[in-house]
């Protein structure tokens, strides 16, 4: 709920690409992804259709192994991050599918909730709204560096929003409580 309220208030609130710095570290920037993380796309007249479809098959798969792993009570670490993860791959579904029938293009003007006109794309080919900027190191680079001295360099460039919060998250979880998360099974030997 709060990263569809938070993408539909900067769509219907910003214009594309309209910034407000609420510190120099931190950022309310709005950008529209088209593809996956970092902007990446899959090429050729379907590569959103594919995509999207390939985000429907993993959000039953991630659903099964949440519903799979509450029913095998899992532990509570496990069930959480799934929970995170799906939540979160739930939130990004939700633009790819719905976004371009149910807003209007965000280009040189604030998005309108169901124009009348119809929305920017057609089921299946909405853009993810992504607006968490933290731009933790915003400046040129010393020149005494080599190669890449003088020049303009950001540290943590991405943009991103909090779908991708809960789905990295979930992963950090399952990666740093791993042996409680994934637990292994102890025999009883009789004596």
């Amino acid at each position: 709920m709060i990263d569809q309220i938070s993408k539909i208030y900067i769509k219907t609130t910003f214009q594309l690409h309209e910034e407000v710095e609420v510190f120099s570290w931190f950022r309310i920037l709005f950008v529209e992804n088209e593809g996956m993380a970092w902007g990446a796309k899959i090429p050729g007249t379907y590569g959103k259709l594919f995509l999207t479809l390939f985000r429907l098959v993993a959000i039953v798969g991630i659903g099964y192994w949440l519903w799979d792993s509450a029913r095998k009570n899992a532990s509570n670490v496990l069930l959480v991050a799934i929970a995170l993860i799906f939540a979160g791959a739930m939130g990004n579904i939700i633009d790819s599918v719905f976004y371009g029938i149910l807003f209007e293009d965000s280009v040189r003007n604030v998005a309108t909730f169901l124009p009348e006109e119809g929305g920017y794309g057609t089921l299946f080919h909405g853009k993810v709204v992504d607006m968490l900027s933290f731009p933790l190191y915003d400046s040129v680079l010393p020149s005494w560096i080599p190669i890449w001295g003088g020049k303009p360099f950001t540290f943590f460039d991405p943009v991103f929003n909090v779908a991708d919060v809960a789905i990295s998250t979930g992963v950090g979880l399952l990666l740093v409580f791993n042996k409680k998360a994934f637990p292994k099974k102890t025999e009883n030997v009789a004596a």
